[in-house]
Order: C-alpha cells, then structure tokens, then sequence
C-alpha cells in the first residue's frame, strides 16, 4: 500500500509541474537568479519535468501491483526501473540544450 502513496504523490506532483507551471518545484531552477532562469524555456521545462515525474509514479504504480500481487520480483524490478529512468533522464535533461531558449 505504500507504493500507492508515493504512485499518488508522483502523480499530484507531476500534474502540478506540468499543468499548473509551479516550477518552484524543480530543484535548481527554483534557486537560479532571474538572469540564469531567463536562459530557459520555463513552459518547455515544466513540460519536461512533468512527464518524468508522471513516468515515475508509473514504476511506482507498477511497484503497488507486485506489491497486491505478492510479487516480490515485481518490486525489485520496478526500483531498478525506478533507478534507470532516473539516471536516463538525468543524460537526456542535460545534453543538446533541450530547455534552454
């Protein structure tokens, strides 16, 4: 049951970055003075960082089935997902410029 809450989190959070731009959220750009953020495309961003956050909460969904399910291996799997997804996003997030005007 507790990978369901933090499925639910992932998900609340992700529709906030994406939908409502609270980009106060994304660690980093929140702290950045006004002429660093004005190099990135605020909207973009969000967008980015919102789609992640909902891939995430989907391990995390897949984590609670093997959780009901009583599938140990599932879980495992889904945190190795979970680490992967993390690490490819951190690749994609920082090469080719992709948020940056």
């Amino acid at each position: 049951m507790s990978h369901f809450f933090i499925a639910a989190m992932f998900f609340v959070l992700g529709y906030l970055v994406k939908y409502k731009r609270w980009s106060w959220l994304i660690a980093g750009y929140n702290t950045s003075s006004k002429e660093e953020k004005a190099k990135y495309d605020k909207e973009v961003l969000c967008h980015g960082v919102g789609n992640f956050v909902f891939l995430l909460g989907g391990v995390a969904i897949l984590a609670t089935v093997g959780e009901f399910l009583n599938f140990a291996w599932i879980v495992s799997f889904s945190w190795i997902l979970f680490t992967v997804v993390i690490i490819v996003f951190l690749i994609y997030a920082n090469t080719g410029n992709r948020y940056k005007k």
